[in-house]
Order: C-alpha cells, then structure tokens, then sequence
C-alpha cells in the first residue's frame, strides 16, 4: 500500500501562483510514476501533469502546458506542481496519483489516490 497526502492548496487570485506538494509513504518505490489530476463541482476528474519514476520525462494537458510544471525528488518521495499565471477555470480540488512504472492521463489506471487539495482561483 501507498499513501499520498496532498498539500499547498488555497485561494489565491487569477495570474497568481501556488504550489502543491504530495508525499508519499509506505510501500514507496521509485518505479512509481505520479500525476496530478483535478476534478471541478460537476465535472469529471481530468488529467493535469504526469512524470516518470525517474523524473525524466512529463507530460501535460493542454490546458495546462506553459503555466504548470511537475517534478519529483525521489530522496524525499515527494511530487511537486508549481502552478503559475492561475485562472478561475483552474478552480478544483487536486489529487495526487501513482502507478507503477509509465505516466498516463487517464485517472482509471492509477492504482493509489490522495485526498486532494483544494484550489480556488479568483477573478
């Protein structure tokens, strides 16, 4: 078993940045690849940003590409998203993923989840 707790979250106005932070406990490994998803008020869960076990390669979505940045320090089993230039549209609450070795977008194939984070983007 893996346990992700998420933090960082909060109300912060449009153009402005936070930062999320998720560290991982238990059965940690570095085969384990980490992405962050978002899920608003009555909508589905969507992909945000992925990166590999080794911290190599990432891979984001669209709506996110240029503003958000994901990394990793295996050391201290943590994943970070640095989330800059925020829009209200960014409003959700942000959970934490893993799963063993490739980083995909799609949340059904994660196999461990935090309790997310909220984050509320004013305009």
């Amino acid at each position: 078993q893996v346990q992700l707790v998420e933090s960082g979250g909060g109300l912060v106005q449009a153009g402005g940045s936070l930062r999320l932070s998720c560290v991982a406990s238990g059965r940690t490994s570095n085969s384990y690849a980490m992405g962050w998803f978002r899920q608003a008020p009555g909508k589905e869960r969507e992909f945000v940003a992925g990166v590999t076990w080794s911290g190599g390669s990432t891979i984001y979505a669209d709506s996110v590409k240029g503003r958000f940045t994901i990394s990793r320090n295996n050391a201290k089993n943590t994943v970070s998203l640095q989330m800059n230039s925020l829009k209200p549209e960014d409003t959700a609450v942000y959970y934490c993923a893993s799963r063993l070795f490739r980083v995909v977008p799609d949340s059904a194939a994660y196999d461990y989840w935090g309790q997310g984070t909220q984050v509320t983007v004013s305009s």
